[in-house]
């Protein structure tokens, strides 16, 4: 892995730039404005929009709470969800 010796702070600023090449469920997104990790519980279809439904993952492994729908923003890099950034490979601590 290239960014194997980058510090912690360089390598999540690195993730966090990027989009992920496709949604799946069981990824961990953190919303930047609270640092609240969530888990991606469902992808579903709309007319012209793919919608995730998001829940809040707690540190005892089980979601829990009200879910929480977003739309899936895609791009040339990949798709992103609009708030959140992908955490799941920077190895953060929960």
């Amino acid at each position: 892995m290239p960014f194997r010796n980058l510090p912690s702070p360089a390598l999540w600023r690195y993730i966090a730039a990027m989009a992920v090449r496709a949604l799946q469920l069981g990824q961990l997104w953190r919303r930047d404005s609270s640092g609240d990790v969530f888990l991606v519980t469902k992808l579903y279809s709309e007319v012209f929009s793919q919608i995730a439904v998001l829940r809040r993952a707690p540190a005892n492994g089980t979601a829990e709470g009200e879910t929480i729908r977003v739309k899936v923003v895609r791009g040339d890099a990949g798709s992103t969800l609009p708030g959140y950034t992908f955490t799941q490979d920077a190895g953060d601590e929960f």
